[in-house]
């Protein structure tokens, strides 16, 4: 195979991987701007519930089964959410160089396959579950995880707190507690709530509704933060597979206009001989 043809085939072949990260950057364009609007909606659900549970909690501080905030050696279980995808920079590296700062000894719930592929041997890995690639793939993981959650709970001593260290949707990363529910150090509340249950059972049924607007909420973050990484990246990487392509074309150019110099010569030689 002649030098220029070799250039062709590896000109052909980067052309195709260039028109492959095309497609994931524009795919990743378009979910990072659906999640804008999942995020809006499902931040405005986990507003109104944390004030009617502020003001429930603020007349009922004793139903939490604690009288003071959450101090982070106390996040007993820790949810991890990391990607099922690569191609997104350091988005998993991140969550487990934070992870590995935490104080204590959380037992982990790894979400997102590449991030459970680098705690694969954590010695405090109880669970790792495959994550959402897409908006619509999060009910699914939702569901796989609440049942990890209340097998884990089987034991009421097992653990006490839970929380969850993801990316937001701007790429910072964050620990949240989410259970147990604190009171808020003040009432800003004049008149307790008026309750048609029993506090207790209304405690149950608001922290199931807080956790079914919550975790959603963090999901879509984490893979809007995702996206927005992944974005960046293939920016980055076609922008050099571009470069590259740009020298190929330039040397194959280079031989092209060699072999058309050479084909002259031979004319012209030819056409010497046969004049003498």
């Amino acid at each position: 195979m002649s030098r220029r043809a070799e250039l062709e085939r590896r000109l052909g072949r980067l052309a195709e991987i260039s028109n492959i990260m095309t497609a994931m950057k524009t795919m990743a364009l378009i979910e990072t701007q659906k999640y804008g609007r999942f995020m809006t909606h499902q931040q405005q659900l986990v507003d109104s519930i944390e004030v009617a549970a502020a003001d429930f909690l603020s007349f009922h501080p004793d139903l939490t089964g604690s009288s003071r905030a959450p101090q982070a050696q106390d996040h007993d279980v820790v949810i991890l959410i990391g990607s099922e995808r690569g191609f997104c920079g350091d988005f998993n590296e991140t969550i487990a160089s934070v992870e590995a700062s935490l104080p204590g000894k959380p037992r982990l719930i790894v979400v997102g396959r590449r991030l459970a592929g680098k705690l694969e041997q954590h010695p405090r890995r109880v669970h790792w579950l495959a994550g959402a690639n897409v908006a619509e793939e999060v009910p699914a993981v939702l569901d796989a995880l609440i049942e990890e959650l209340h097998r884990l709970s089987a034991d009421p001593t097992s653990w006490r707190r839970l929380s969850v260290l993801s990316h937001d949707a701007t790429g910072a990363i964050l620990l949240q507690t989410l259970l147990p529910l604190v009171p808020v150090a003040e009432r800003p509340f004049g008149f307790p709530p008026r309750l048609t249950i029993e506090p207790e059972r209304f405690l149950s049924a608001l922290v199931e509704h807080y956790l079914a607007a919550k975790l959603p909420a963090l999901f879509y973050g984490s893979l809007m933060a995702e996206n927005r990484r992944r974005l960046e990246h293939m920016e980055t990487a076609l922008s050099r597979m571009e470069t590259r392509m740009d020298e190929i074309t330039r040397s194959r150019n280079a031989l092209r206009q060699e072999e058309i110099t050479e084909q002259i010569e031979i004319i012209l030689l030819s056409t010497e001989a046969m004049l003498v």
